[in-house]
């Protein structure tokens, strides 16, 4: 039982290890990695070499997987040209193998060394994350040394060998064993180092080992399929087809595992270099065979996914993507376009009021609630997108657009809110007893709607460029919009004043409208704060500065700018 926990724990160790370097990489490098993907796919060879690179430095074909899927799902990336990537990609996860099965166990302290005092003595972020992939590094390295001398006892452990002897002449019932733990461990590289020690250490046999590797092969592919199962067929077809030809690679290749032991002692008598040796040719081998059929691949996959009728539901986001998520840049990014399309909807919600205080249409007052149900469905989407980003670990930066993104979304909510909870509901009021606004009245409600819109636009292009210009400007609308309310209601007041019917009737109405108005151009122009403050363009408080108790000779302080 020690035995097994020590292994256990070593594969543990792995697995984090595998963990940190991905982390590192995809934050330091996330956003080139993803134009790299995106860009260099438009010839199958130039897709090819950008998977193995991509892979070869990520240390994951599965994370290279969703990050296609993701592209190809929103068709950024043909099918054939992900399936060249995915070639790639398999070839570049075995180059990780090739360096580990090499003895550089004595690089593991010296990688720790540099990662935790690099880590530890740094506050820049691209820092840190290369820090970490020096300390991942140096625990691959430390978990590969533990799982070995963890083995050492089972080359005389007689039950073991009797377990596992019945496997050589099942090799169908290998290929699923190891297919089910590379799924189970999300990591081919894993299961393949484990087998690569086990083999060396002469536990299992090499056409055992070499069969085992084969299923962590087809395991690895099926990783990326069932983590793309909730998502539509455009984002599945890129994982099925790598599992289609690591399968049929798979499938070819069984029959020659127990004639290829003496072609592989020509090239290492190593054995721990023969399993990698044997798993990077499978996938150089899958690689010539498919890279010129990836065309009739990709249609068999489009026959078995084809695309289906699916009505677009609005309240689902579309831009928020989960493979994003190691990423923070790139995931801000994500979660920023999301509240643009959140910030469309409630820009059309507010401009097609006007429309139904004019026409008094009930119908449009119906539709108008409608949208601030995508509104409130777009808003907690976003909210758990980014909380579960938050469970990262972001830089100051980082954190802070987080929180930018929830405010300004939360704002954005509380607009729809008031839409359709206050100025609809006065709207049907309106509808049901014929009251209808005066002339004037009804040009001042417009002028003010009007400047409201323009705010929301402006405050969208503040949220997203960060313009110290253009915060400002969208500050002094506050109480430009606050001088308006005020001196639209005075004005209304002077036409009751005056005795105009009209005015009397929809006296309520009016005001209701006008308050309602500048409450939205409050939760709009808050998205300003932040970006002032931090330029130290905003005073640290509104209030005058308390006067001296009596007795005291001191001349009262000035008001604040923020007073004047």
């Amino acid at each position: 039982m020690d035995i097994l926990i020590n292994i256990a724990g070593g594969i543990a160790l792995l697995l984090w290890g595998v963990r940190m370097v991905r982390t590192g990489v995809t934050r330091a490098f996330g956003s080139a990695i993803r134009r790299g993907i995106a860009v260099a796919t438009r010839r199958r060879l130039t897709a090819f070499g950008t998977g193995m690179a991509v892979t070869g430095i990520l240390q994951s074909s599965t994370a290279t997987a969703l990050i296609v899927s993701s592209f190809g799902g929103r068709g950024m990336i043909a099918l054939p040209a992900a399936l060249a990537v995915m070639l790639g990609a398999d070839v570049g996860s075995t180059l990780v193998v090739q360096v580990l099965s090499l003895d550089v166990s004595w690089l593991s302290p010296l990688f720790l060394l540099i990662g935790v005092v690099g880590f530890l003595t740094t506050e820049d972020s691209r820092r840190k994350n290369l820090s970490r992939i020096m300390i991942g590094l140096g625990l691959m390295l430390l978990a590969i040394r533990l799982i070995m001398l963890a083995s050492h006892p089972l080359r005389d452990a007689e039950t073991l060998s009797v377990l596992l002897h019945p496997l050589t002449n099942e090799p169908l019932l290998a290929i699923l064993v190891a297919a089910v733990l590379t799924w189970l461990a999300h990591s081919s590289l894993t299961v393949v180092v484990l087998v690569m020690s086990l083999a060396s250490l002469q536990v299992i046999s090499l056409q055992l080992a070499l069969t085992l590797v084969l299923g962590a092969n087809v395991g690895g592919a099926v990783t990326p399929l069932m983590m793309t199962l909730g998502q539509p067929p455009s984002a599945r077809r890129v994982p099925l087809g790598n599992l289609l030809m690591r399968a049929a690679g798979a499938a070819g290749c069984i029959w020659a595992i127990p004639y290829l032991p003496p072609y592989l002692a020509t090239v290492s008598f190593d054995t721990a270099h023969q399993v990698a040796n044997f798993h990077t040719a499978f996938n150089l081998a899958l690689a010539l065979v498919f890279l010129p059929l990836v065309g009739p691949v990709a249609a068999l996959v489009m026959r078995i996914l084809p695309e289906r009728e699916v009505v677009d539901d609005d309240k689902q986001p579309r831009y928020l993507e989960q493979s994003a998520l190691d990423s923070p840049a790139v995931a801000l990014t994500c979660a920023s376009r999301e509240t643009l399309r959140m910030g469309d909807v409630v820009s059309e919600m507010l401009g097609r009021t006007m429309e139904v205080f004019r026409r008094d249409d009930a119908g449009m007052v119906k539709e108008v609630e409608r949208s601030d149900d995508v509104v409130d469905g777009l808003h907690e989407a976003i909210k758990i997108y980014l909380t579960r980003l938050a469970r990262n670990e972001l830089d100051p930066t980082e954190s802070r657009r987080t929180v930018e993104i929830l405010s300004f979304t939360t704002n954005l909510e509380h607009v729809g809110d008031i839409i359709d909870k206050n100025l609809m509901e006065l709207a049907a009021k309106k509808i049901k007893t014929h009251s209808s606004f005066s002339k004037e009245g009804l040009a001042e409600i417009e002028t003010m709607h009007a400047q409201v819109v323009g705010n929301l636009q402006l405050a969208l292009n503040v949220f997203m460029s960060g313009d110290i210009k253009l915060a400002r400007k969208l500050l002094e609308q506050k109480v430009m919009i606050r001088e308006m309310e005020q001196r639209y209601s005075e004005a209304h007041y002077a036409r009751i004043g005056a005795g105009r019917p009209e005015s009397v009737d929809s006296s309520s109405l009016h005001l209701d409208v006008l308050r309602d108005l500048k409450r939205i151009n409050s939760h709009v122009t808050s998205v300003a704060y932040p970006i002032l403050e931090d330029a130290g363009e905003i005073v640290s408080s509104r209030l005058r500065s308390p006067k001296p108790a009596a007795g005291h000779s001191e001349r009262a302080t000035p008001a604040t700018e923020a007073d004047a």
